[in-house]
């Protein structure tokens, strides 16, 4: 059983479980266990019809066999999901269900055709043709829509009614009727005459009868559901095309030089492990020996292979596409990069867009109202003296027409198909509320390094003070900087390390967004911002003022080094922009976005990456703890904005931003930070997240508003008695196929490139 703590609440008291829930059969029945589960105290619950699981948060005090009590007590069962099983281990009980269900269908629809034939072409009527249709219809009736009279009786116990107390409700009183009119024998009935009419007027003395309505509507219900419940599958196939990723075995290598293959579970952190060409990476790691060709496309939608050797990170589940690699594991099971996706995609499809809401609200009490409705079109046709026959169509259609399941599939198919296909791509929607903000946001805020640009800093050149020696100066740069993470303390300490391996530093003071200063070499030695040395009233000599004004004029970063009071020297470094991003900049601006480039690097240095990407306003020397104070200054302005970044110091404005995109290649504080995670590092992700964000939540809305529209415009049809039940029960059939269908259009979507 899966509980964690909820992240959001921080005592660290509030508790989190994921439970599969079973025997839903349409929206209402999400709604009740939902309503069942929130009138408990201590709890909070969203239950989700299409990917049937319930996410609740509950106190101390709660515990989850009350929960599944809960469930159960409302005529459900519940328990929490198990892990998907090998293919080659165990059926998928999915599969099962669909096939009985396909089974189900196929028999119904054998029995349900020639009833219809009969009773619909009079040429084909012989002598007590309607005993035949009786013996044909009642199997269907009966056993075909067992699933709707079994579940309807559930609920009918638990004092509550559902979609299938409408079905069976319907079908039941149209087979009765029936047999009341051919055991019997009352006469024709005058009614009304209806333009959708299929019901022949008997004439001889057998009255009205509705096998064909009985039949019809429970083969038409049975096959939504089976296409419903394929289309859902369909949706679902991306999340589970992820999970199953991920390879069987590893090779595990020996600290004798052997190989041994061994299930992917048994390996543990700091195990060491062969990659063959052609071979899955079996978990996250860094290569440790040899050099090859990495197909990631499985995770983040790239097509091109990436080339790596001995100090590179690896990800489980990418491709050895080139020569064998030796790879140190770093991460295993539920925290790998593959692991973490999935999780970011469930949590995602199990959320509800607020206009969800209120669907979920009207399928609450939409069963009640619609019988409601039934007993009164009877009553209201029977007052007006249509005759009992036209006044039972009327009710069993109104009662056969209602279909709250379009309501509720509305949101959860599109979220399914959504994130499904964002997670092909490489991009992790977190929930329906990140897709309603990209609708809203106007301004792209874009941080500079590692974003924007590679983020690899490399160093250009070396300038020390007079009666300083380079080589001293770099060094001593190079021995602080090797304990920083920073690219352009990596760019330095790389380059230092080149004359020799460098000592761990004695004692290391990072000076937030300035530089660090420390002992090195018997020096007390400040590197960073020549703003650090000002702060330290430490002015550069004339050499190394032209040397910092000539690599700002150059777009290059200036790096400051001083010892023991003195400035020694400048080190210039370089950073490269990434070749996709002027494109994506393009992107953004047709998407309608303003991009602003956001960095602490220098105005020089910022604007001239600007240029090369075709940026216009630019604000630079920001403090890492500004950037989020930069984002509330330009929400102030009136403006919806969304921020780009990858690194701990991006995490703040990620988080203050109308919409957070973190670059995936970036840290994990960034990634928890955002709405919205790009795998790959390419700047072009941003603009295919936010486009297919936004087509999502277009589909939400055009199904939410189709499946309003629908019962809008069917319920007062049937009970005007201008829909024959048979007709009624394949209308609502189709509007549950078309809302899912509709969301299924999602998997086409594609990358600008």
């Amino acid at each position: 059983m899966s509980v964690t703590t909820d992240p959001k609440d921080r005592t660290g008291r509030s508790e989190q479980v994921e439970l599969a829930i079973g025997g839903m059969t349409c929206a209402s029945c999400a709604a009740r266990i939902e309503k069942k589960l929130n009138r408990m105290d201590g709890v909070t619950a969203t239950v989700n019809y299409a990917t049937e699981k319930a996410k609740v948060t509950f106190e101390p005090g709660v515990t989850v066999e009350a929960l599944v009590s809960q469930v159960e007590a409302a005529g459900y069962t519940a328990e929490p999901p198990r892990p998907p099983a090998p293919p080659d281990e165990a059926a998928d009980p999915e599969d099962e269900r669909l096939r009985a269900l396909r089974d189900r269908l196929a028999i119904s629809a054998v029995l349900t055709v020639p009833v219809i034939a009969l009773a619909m072409v009079p040429a084909w009527q012989f002598t007590n043709w309607q005993w035949i249709s009786l013996a044909l219809a009642w199997p269907v009736v009966l056993w075909g829509a067992w699933p709707f009279h079994k579940a309807a009786w559930t609920n009918l116990r638990h004092g509550s009614s559902t979609m299938d107390t409408l079905v069976s409700m319907g079908t039941l009183a149209a087979l009765g009727w029936s047999l009341y009119a051919l055991l019997w024998g009352t006469a024709g009935v005058a009614g009304m005459t209806h333009p959708f009419e299929l019901t022949v007027e008997r004439t001889d003395g057998s009255g009205n009868i509705y096998l064909e309505a009985a039949a019809g509507v429970t083969t038409f219900l049975l096959a939504g559901r089976y296409f419903e419940a394929r289309a859902k599958r369909r949706a679902g196939s991306a999340l589970r095309a992820l999970l199953e990723l991920g390879a069987r075995d590893v090779a595990l290598l020996r600290a004798d030089g052997r190989e041994e293959r061994v299930p992917v579970e048994r390996l543990a952190v700091g195990d060491t492990f062969v990659v063959r060409p052609g071979e899955k990476i079996a978990t996250d790691g860094v290569v440790t020996e040899g050099s090859s060709a990495v197909d990631a496309s499985m995770l983040t939608g790239e097509s091109v292979p990436v080339e790596v050797r001995p100090g590179d990170a690896v990800t489980g589940a990418t491709l050895n596409a080139g020569g064998r690699l030796v790879v140190r594991a770093t991460r295993i099971g539920s925290d790998t990069q593959l692991a973490q996706m999935a999780r970011l995609v469930e949590e995602a499809q199990n959320g509800k867009a607020a206009v969800q809401r209120l669907a979920d609200r009207v399928s609450a009490v939409f069963v009640p109202v619609v019988i409601a409705l039934a007993v009164g079109t009877l009553g209201f046709w029977l007052g007006n003296g249509a005759g009992a026959g036209a006044a039972f169509t009327a009710a069993v259609a109104v009662l056969i027409i209602a279909c709250p399941c379009a309501l509720g599939l509305a949101t959860p198919t599109a979220l399914l198909v959504g994130t499904g296909r964002g997670a092909q791509l490489g991009i992790l929607i977190k929930g329906p509320e990140a897709l309603e903000s990209t609708r809203r946001v106007t301004t792209v805020v874009l941080d500079k390094t590692g974003t924007v640009t590679t983020g690899r800093m490399t160093l250009q050149a070396t300038h020390a003070a007079d009666g300083e020696d380079p080589a001293d100066v770099l060094r001593l740069a190079g021995i602080l900087e090797n304990a920083s993470e920073h690219p352009i303390a990596r760019a330095v300490a790389v380059a230092a390390s080149a004359g020799g391996d460098l000592p761990a530093p004695e004692d290391f003071a990072a000076l937030d967004g300035l530089g660090v200063r420390g002992p090195a070499g018997g020096h007390s030695v400040l590197v960073g911002r020549p703003r650090l040395l000002r702060d330290h009233d430490i002015t550069l000599p004339p050499e190394l003022e032209t040397a910092l004004a000539d690599a700002e004029s150059e777009g290059r970063t200036a790096v400051a080094v001083a010892w023991d009071g003195k400035a020694r020297g400048v080190l210039t470094v370089s950073d490269t922009v990434k070749p996709t991003s002027a494109e994506a900049v393009a992107e953004l601006r047709a998407l309608g976005l303003t991009p602003i480039l956001l960095t602490g690097d220098n105005a020089a240095a910022a604007a001239s990456v600007a240029r090369q990407v075709g940026i216009d306003e630019v604000i630079a020397e920001v403090m890492p703890q500004d950037k989020a104070d930069t984002v509330r200054r330009l929400q102030a302005e009136g403006r919806s904005v969304a921020m780009v970044g990858d690194g701990v110091n991006d995490a703040a404005a990620l988080a203050t931003a109308d919409l957070g995109l973190a670059i995936g290649t970036g840290t994990d504080v960034a990634i928890e930070a955002a709405d919205l995670t790009l795998v790959r590092g390419d700047l072009t992700a941003v603009a295919d997240a936010i486009r297919l964000a936004r087509r999502t939540l277009t589909t939400i809305r055009s199904n939410l508003f189709w499946a309003f529209a629908y019962n809008t415009a069917a319920l007062p049809l049937a009970a005007a008695g201008l829909l024959n039940p048979m007709l009624a029960g394949a209308t609502m059939a189709l509007s549950s196929v078309f809302v899912v269908s509709n969301s299924l259009r999602l998997r086409s979507f594609r990358p600008t490139r």
